[in-house]
């Protein structure tokens, strides 16, 4: 099957749906790939790549003319009559929000599959394009609140004088939150977090955030976002960020909910009582926004002197990269798809992700689909029930350990009897070593285990050492243990130097 990937209709979409990477790995699953000429010019990629991953450059109407074709979001009308009956259409179409788009659908026979509808469950986290976009897009909201912000976030002290750290806000501990987070934190910023699921306040720690709870929290609902709160929750919700807003230098609202308008966090008054040169990005502005006074689009600045930045794109201000990562969850999907490699697109209707999102499909509208359980916090099972021990099992298991300990010390206690006795201080120094190697080994927190790892090579090379000393022996019985020896200690040692090597690198820069 051939897949399209045409120039983005909409004039302001900066990201491209294939990148010449993502074109190889379609073409490794044996599709054949088209490509209209400077579809991914604004995201910095190149005719001459594609063409050298192996894409065809191509025309307007041979690009919508595909069997499948790429989109980021749904195009006008007059782009879907180029596309053949039959054809697939894979984008984020939002159908919850745009019924006109699934009737056009219908009318042309067209199938329908939203990138936007991929469930929140494990197995789908690769395809996940809300998820992805989220991700960037928490990154470029705390550039643009550093853009806007008249101070350093990061604290200094100078021969001048001493400038305090900025104080960062950020409402919603999502994906976009967490890195929202994580970009204000490595920044040098005092980040203070805050979410209506409590069960995020491990997660906003672990980024670095100190986690202020609402006073009623809510919970997860099976859908993988929070319930929504009651009357009484919303009042505790709206005062608590109102309170913080106003001790805070910048703010980043993250509360958005698919297909719905997104809910006011922070109403006029609370921005009234911010700092002059404050600063909010509000995420959730292309769907309404998070505050009162965001206008979709603008950055504006109010009476008081607070800048609220309205941006709906922030993840297409970094086009190559929102298009690598969003490029990828379609391959993850016709990985999904096309089980054979074979390039021929099949769809499962008994897999959930492909259930979900299909929103039309041979003449039919199969949206809203049926709920998928997706919460993600397992219920919690009942223990299975233990048998009770019978008397003769447990006296057996209590048994085994002394049997096992008697076994051991009436060896040893052969060895040291008939062992020369100039080797009675060896006995002694290895009997210490034994206990107070197991006492320190067992005691050492998991953070020093690599360090640990490397006094461990070092003393099997001791091992091998000795071990090579007594080669020389002529009893064949020695030459044998020496062997042993030598070969384990070896394991130890370049296993160890691996096992280091690798638990280092995770902490490399690439």
């Amino acid at each position: 099957m051939r897949i399209g990937v045409p120039r983005e209709p909409h004039a302001e979409q900066a990201l491209v749906a294939a990148t010449p990477d993502t074109v190889a790995k379609l073409l490794k699953l044996g599709y054949e790939v088209v490509v209209e000429s400077g579809a991914g010019a604004k995201a910095s990629f190149l005719d001459a790549q594609y063409q050298a991953a192996g894409a065809q450059i191509v025309s307007t109407d041979e690009a919508w003319g595909a069997d499948i074709v790429f989109v980021l979001d749904t195009p006008p009308v007059e782009y879907l009559d180029k596309m053949c009956s039959g054809a697939t259409l894979i984008g984020r179409l939002a159908p919850g929000r745009s019924p006109e788009t699934l009737a056009a659908l219908q009318e042309r026979n067209l199938i329908g599959l939203a990138m936007d509808m991929v469930p929140r469950i494990s197995r789908a986290q690769s395809m996940d394009v809300l998820s992805s976009m989220a991700n960037i897009a928490g990154y470029r909201a705390v550039i643009e609140a550093a853009s806007n912000f008249g101070r350093l976030f990061t604290g200094q002290v100078t021969a001048a004088g001493k400038m305090p750290p900025a104080t960062v806000y950020v409402i919603g501990a999502g994906v976009a939150g967490l890195a929202a987070i994580g970009t204000a934190n490595a920044m040098g910023a005092i980040v203070n977090a805050t979410d209506v699921r409590s069960e995020t306040a491990e997660q906003v720690k672990s980024m670095g955030a100190n986690f202020i709870a609402i006073p009623a929290p809510t919970q997860e609902s099976s859908d993988g976002y929070a319930k929504e709160m009651t009357a009484d929750q919303a009042v505790a919700a709206a005062k608590l960020y109102a309170e913080q807003a106003a001790l805070s230098d910048v703010v980043i609202t993250t509360a958005n909910i698919p297909g719905r308008k997104s809910p006011i966090l922070l109403d006029a008054k609370a921005v009234a009582n911010m700092r002059p040169g404050s600063v909010i990005v509000d995420m959730a502005a292309a769907n309404g926004g998070n505050c009162e006074l965001t206008v979709p689009g603008e950055v504006v600045v109010t009476e008081n002197g607070v800048k609220i930045i309205g941006y709906t794109d922030l993840a297409g201000r970094l086009p190559a990269q929102a298009s690598q990562l969003y490029a990828q969850n379609l391959v993850n999907f016709f990985k999904l798809t096309t089980p054979e490699k074979d390039g021929v697109l099949v769809l499962n209707f008994d897999d959930e992700v492909v259930q979900q999102m299909t929103v039309t499909c041979d003449g039919q509208i199969l949206f809203p689909p049926p709920p998928v359980q997706v919460s993600a916090a397992p219920a919690a099972s009942a223990p299975a029930a233990v048998p009770a021990p019978t008397e003769n099992n447990s006296s057996t298991s209590k048994a085994l350990p002394a049997v096992f300990a008697g076994i051991a010390a009436t060896l040893f206690a052969i060895l040291i009897l008939t062992a020369p006795s100039y080797m009675a201080s060896h006995f002694t120094v290895f009997a210490l070593a034994v206990v107070v190697g197991f006492y320190v080994i067992t005691s050492v927190t998991h953070s020093l285990h690599t360090p640990l790892m490397s006094v461990t090579n070092a003393i099997s090379g001791i091992i091998v050492v000795g071990a090579l000393l007594q080669t020389v022996s002529s009893s064949v019985a020695v030459h044998i243990l020496a062997f042993i020896g030598i070969v384990f200690a070896s394991i130890n040692v370049f296993g160890g130097f691996t096992v280091t090597h690798r638990m280092l690198k995770m902490f490399q820069r690439s």
